[in-house]
């Protein structure tokens, strides 16, 4: 095997919170990441940012490369702290102009005070607020920076666990096909022993042909040979531990490996006819059975 560098593999599992405040205004990102087949991004944004979907979009691609993606963003801001009351002026100027024609007119006295106006329905609104979107994006992205990073040293930190695991496993394999090679050319020298025992119980009369006896034997060693399948096992074992050193999305990789590593398994235990090394087969398709639970987890 391979000597080990500090693992690689990084998990898919992770969450990161983050508050950034300034200027009055106050935003707080939940990022939660689980597991996944590709990168699916889901988003939670108040109407307040909306706009910057696409930009929290971007930095998530730019910062993982697979499982899905949760995101909740929430504000502090209520809705009285974006509004503002303003005169409805056309309006007054309309009731004005109204009351200076009754005035002119008509003689009537123009008397008219704030009492008055302020009786008018519709004399005042409520209008939003002009955003600075330029802060408010600079917020918002600076707690969604500071989120993803700590879903990145979580998914460090959980990948590591796994990466070690899967080596522990892969080298308990290791040593199970070890077994499995040293057992082998002795399934060979057994079948030689008992064909010959029953043939000669069973004809005990007639002189025993060699020349049979011997293609039959030879047929039986290469049928059960199993030479192939343990050096390609081997070698995935070691592309194992190679790959798990590798930055980046590892997981496919992985993924694939594990599959190439039963089939390999199972074509030793359909060939090897002995007991021995089929329950030791057994136990190493457990052991990768394993393996590709922990491999679902790394991106």
């Amino acid at each position: 095997m391979v000597e080990r560098k500090e693992d690689m593999a990084t998990s898919m599992t992770g969450f990161g919170r983050a508050k950034v405040e300034r200027q009055g205004l106050e935003f707080v990102v939940e990022v939660k990441t689980l597991n996944h087949r590709y990168l699916d991004i889901n988003m939670r944004l108040p109407k307040l940012i909306s706009f910057l979907e696409e930009d929290v979009r971007n930095l998530v691609q730019d910062s993982l490369d697979r499982g899905r993606v949760e995101i909740y963003i929430s504000t502090s801001s209520q809705t009285s702290d974006r509004m503002e009351v303003q005169i409805n002026k056309p309006l007054v100027e309309s009731y004005v102009s109204c009351f200076e024609d009754l005035s002119n007119n008509y003689g009537i006295k123009s008397d008219i005070s704030l009492s008055t106006l302020v009786g008018i329905q519709d004399l005042f609104i409520l209008v939003e607020k002009e955003q600075d979107e330029d802060l408010i994006k600079e917020i918002v992205l600076d707690a969604l920076s500071k989120a993803v990073d700590k879903v990145k040293d979580m998914r460090a930190r959980e990948g590591q666990k796994l990466g070690k695991d899967i080596i522990m496993r892969g080298r308990l394999i290791g040593n199970m096909l070890k077994s499995v090679e040293s057992r082998s050319p002795l399934v060979v020298e057994e079948y030689r022993s008992k064909l010959k025992n029953r043939i000669t119980e069973l004809v005990q009369t007639t002189e025993l042909d060699e020349n049979r006896f011997n293609a039959e034997v030879i047929f039986f060693a290469d049928r059960s040979n199993i030479t192939e399948e343990i050096v390609r096992l081997k070698s995935h074992l070691t592309q194992l531990e190679e790959i798990l050193e590798n930055e980046g999305s590892i997981g496919r990789k992985l993924d694939f490996l594990v599959q190439e590593m039963n089939r390999e398994a199972n074509t030793i235990g359909a060939k090897a006819n002995d007991l021995i090394i089929t329950n030791l087969v057994v136990d190493i398709k457990s052991e990768i059975e394993k393996i590709r639970e922990q491999v679902q987890n790394i991106e």
